[in-house]
C-alpha cells in the first residue's frame, strides 16, 4: 500500500504557503490577454518586495530592454503583459517556498536547475515559434512537486535523497520507492490547488514523458530544456544525473548542431543573471 494516499498529497498541498492573490489571478489566466493591464499593476504594486524583484528581471540583459523601466505599468508597456506576467510570477514563486526544511536537500541546486529550465525553454520556444513566455513558466515549475514534498514532508524526503544515493538511481524512483508517489503526481496536485491553466498542468504531468498521447508540444520543449540543464550541470549538484531523452521530443525540435551549441551558451548566460536576481 502506498505511504501516501492521493488524499494526504492533497492536504500537503493545501498547508503550503499561498502565493499572493495576484500571482493565483495571473496563473489561472495565463493564456488570456483581456486583462485589465492598469488593474494588474496596482495590484502589484502594493507588494513591494514583488514589483522590486520584477522590475530588476525586467532591467536585466536578458530581456534587453533600452529604456530602464520604474513601474509594473511601465515594463508592461515596453515588454508587453504575457512577458510582464510571466515575470511576476517567477519573481513570487521562487520566494515562497521556505529552505532548509529538509537536510540534504539543496535549494540553491533546485532553483538554479528551475531557473536554468526556464531560460532554456524560453530560447527554445522562441527557436521554433512557440509562445515563449508560456515556456519560461513551464520551465520553472516543472519539478515544483519535488517542493511540495520536501516542504510537507522533509523527514520522509530525507530517505528518498537517501534511497537514491545508495541505489545512483533517478528522483522518480527514488520518491515512489519511498512515498508511493513521486514530484510529477505532487506537481499535478499543485498545479490544480494553484488552479493553473490546462496547459501547464500537461506540461508538469509528462514533462518526464513526452511522448504520451495528448502530452503537447510544451511538454516536448521542457523534457529537452530539462534534459540540456541537467547535461550542462548548470545547477551545481554533486550527483548530477542526465534523465533518458526521448528521442521523439528532440527530433520534434528539429534543431541542428550549431542552434544547440547557441541555445547552451544562451542558457548559462540567462541562469548567472537571473538567479542572482530571484535567490537574492
Amino acid at each position: 500500500m502506498s505511504m501516501f494516499s492521493s488524499e494526504r498529497l492533497a492536504q500537503g498541498v493545501q498547508d503550503l504557503p499561498s502565493l499572493p492573490a495576484v500571482v493565483m489571478e495571473l496563473l489561472s489566466n495565463l493564456e488570456q490577454e483581456n486583462v485589465d493591464i492598469s488593474v494588474l499593476a496596482k495590484k502589484v504594486s502594493y507588494d513591494q518586495a514583488l514589483t522590486a524583484k520584477t522590475l530588476r528581471l525586467a532591467n536585466s540583459s536578458s530581456y534587453g530592454l533600452q529604456v530602464k523601466v520604474a513601474t509594473i505599468q511601465q515594463a508592461i508597456t515596453f515588454l508587453g503583459f504575457q512577458t510582464t506576467r510571466n515575470l511576476i510570477t517567477a519573481a513570487a514563486v521562487t520566494g515562497c517556498f521556505p529552505n532548509g526544511r529538509c537536510p540534504g536537500f539543496n535549494d540553491k541546486a533546485f532553483w538554479r536547475h528551475s531557473i536554468a529550465t526556464a531560460a532554456c525553454s524560453r530560447s527554445l520556444a522562441r527557436r521554433l515559434r512557440f509562445n515563449q513566455d508560456v515556456a519560461f513558466t513551464a520551465g520553472l515549475l516543472h519539478d515544483i512537486g519535488r517542493l511540495v514534498l520536501v516542504s510537507g514532508h522533509p523527514q520522509a524526503y530525507g530517505e528518498v535523497l537517501a534511497w537514491r544515493r545508495k541505489h545512483n538511481g533517478e528522483w522518480l524512483d527514488a520518491e515512489r520507492a519511498i512515498l508511493g508517489v513521486d514530484h510529477v503526481e505532487a506537481g499535478v496536485a499543485l498545479a490544480e490547488h494553484w488552479n493553473f491553466s490546462d496547459t501547464m498542468r500537461q506540461a508538469i504531468a509528462y514533462h518526464h514523458a513526452p511522448g504520451t498521447p495528448g502530452a503537447g508540444f510544451l511538454a516536448a520543449i521542457v523534457h529537452v530544456a530539462n534534459a540540456v540543464v541537467h547535461a550542462l550541470d548548470l545547477a551545481g549538484e554533486e550527483d548530477e544525473l542526465v534523465p533518458a531523452l526521448s528521442s521523439v521530443a528532440w527530433d520534434a525540435m528539429g534543431l541542428n548542431e550549431e542552434a544547440y551549441l547557441d541555445l547552451f551558451r544562451e542558457t548559462e548566460q540567462q541562469l548567472e543573471e537571473m538567479s542572482a536576481i530571484l535567490m537574492a
